[in-house]
């Protein structure tokens, strides 16, 4: 079991973060993201996820037109911002990421699994997200995730081809604790939880 320590780290302390310091996030801290996230559990071993980390100035001017006025200046501002999005044919990949049932292409292939296909993708893909989140807080770094953005301008500035779908995006880097807005509550667990 962790100790409260970490436990603070990852949930109990953490924070979304609105405001950046001026400090560098490296490709080799990307890396190591993705090589934690990459091993969270998803449905057949699917792993939808497909990220594009946003980290040049270029980028981030493509990015610009999509966010909501709320997001755009933290978003331009933040070192990194992560385009968490799902391969519409992550099932293409299953003969290697799911070996020992070579048949799992057919439970999601042709236009009769289309939907099937999409809510695995779409829900395995935000798993991935909150993987991707967990990874950052672990690497010392700080998250803001958001859902205030226009899909479509995203999906057509990164994944003109159709394949990629952005779900959502997450700033990532080192965050102001001056910025920070105060902590909102949580429901209690008899309000959000059965036992039965």
């Amino acid at each position: 079991m962790l100790d409260d320590r970490s436990l603070d780290v990852l949930f109990r302390n953490a924070r979304v973060h609105n405001g950046w310091q001026n400090k560098p996030v490296s490709d080799d801290q990307l890396r190591a993201i993705y090589e934690l996230m990459k091993w969270g559990p998803t449905s057949a071993n699917s792993s939808p996820a497909r990220i594009v980390f946003v980290r040049t100035r270029e980028g981030k001017e493509r990015l610009r037109p999509a966010l909501s006025s709320g997001n755009t200046e933290k978003t331009m501002n933040a070192p990194v911002t992560a385009i968490i999005a799902y391969d519409t044919r992550f099932y293409e990949h299953l003969p290697r990421l799911f070996p020992h049932n070579q048949t799992a292409v057919s439970w999601f292939a042709g236009p009769k699994n289309r939907t099937v296909a999409e809510a695995t993708a779409f829900r395995n893909g935000s798993l991935q997200g909150a993987y991707l989140m967990i990874a950052a807080r672990t690497l010392g770094l700080d998250v803001g995730p958001m859902s205030g953005f226009d899909n479509a301008k995203v999906d057509a500035a990164f994944f003109a081809d159709g394949r990629f779908r952005s779900n959502f995006l997450c700033n990532i880097g080192y965050g102001d604790p001056g910025k920070l807005f105060n902590r909102n509550p949580r429901l209690a667990f008899e309000e959000a939880c059965t036992l039965a």
